[in-house]
């Protein structure tokens, strides 16, 4: 895979799925530019990529703040004077039942997970439809296709990340634009870490591959979609889940 010459914007970029597809991107002679809401992490992300002799920055960015991701992407066109890849990745939960789930953590969940995805792709698009160029790949999940008890905020906010990128994709294909998703299933994370082994161990039940996959996994499926020469795919969800969800 060779992104040479291009350039790749990663939001919630610095750890986990984020840290993972940043790092795959840089291997592969991108520029990276990380967003994260901590400054400091997304600086020291970015850094970390420096040894692969691409150039690299870390922005602080809320991606639910819509003056913040205007003024975040103006500053990188002018910098870099370009955008070739979009990896809306930023996401959170707040997990509770229905019935105790206050107003704000399903708002809260909402403005991140899909609300940001629109407004930073919003901010990408002008540019490449400009240069009749981009990739752009949003992060779903399977709870946006199965469900998730005490997930109902998150399992709505990445479904409607899949409707979101089809329409997307209609729009602005004949500029050029690729609008894609990607759905991890159950990923080897810090989310994933504090669960206590009987609980992996039946959550690996659901799954028939029998395991966890890793951020490699969604990184590699990330690049695929990004390439050049998959510029005849678009608003398509690649399931990326050891075929828990087919």
């Amino acid at each position: 895979m060779n992104f040479k010459s291009q350039v790749a914007v990663i939001t919630g970029g610095t750890r986990g799925i984020g840290k993972s597809i940043a790092e795959h991107f840089a291997k592969n002679g991108a520029d990276i530019i990380v967003c994260g809401r901590n400054p400091q992490a997304a600086i020291e992300a970015a850094e970390s990529l420096s040894s692969f002799g691409v150039k690299t920055i870390g922005l602080r960015l809320d991606v639910s703040n819509s003056q913040e991701v205007k003024e975040t992407f103006e500053k990188i066109i002018s910098e870099f004077k370009k955008i070739d890849i979009l990896v809306n990745n930023a996401g959170i939960t707040k997990d509770g039942l229905l019935m105790r789930m206050s107003e704000e953590s399903w708002d809260s969940v909402l403005d991140i997970n899909l609300k940001g995805c629109f407004l930073c792709t919003k901010a990408v698009i002008p540019e490449m439809a400009r240069q009749r160029y981009g990739r752009i790949i949003n992060i779903t999940s399977v709870a946006g296709f199965m469900g998730n008890p005490g997930q109902a905020n998150y399992s709505a906010s990445k479904a409607g990340i899949v409707g979101f990128t089809k329409t997307v994709a209609r729009e602005y294909a004949s500029r050029g634009i690729t609008v894609n998703a990607v759905a991890p299933g159950f990923i080897e994370t810090a989310m994933t870490d504090v669960l206590n082994e009987k609980i992996k161990e039946e959550m690996k039940k659901l799954i028939p591959l029998g395991r966890f996959g890793k951020v490699e996994d969604i990184a590699n499926a990330v690049l695929f979609l990004a390439l050049p020469e998959s510029g005849y795919i678009t608003g398509q969800t690649i399931h990326v889940n050891g075929g828990m969800y087919m």
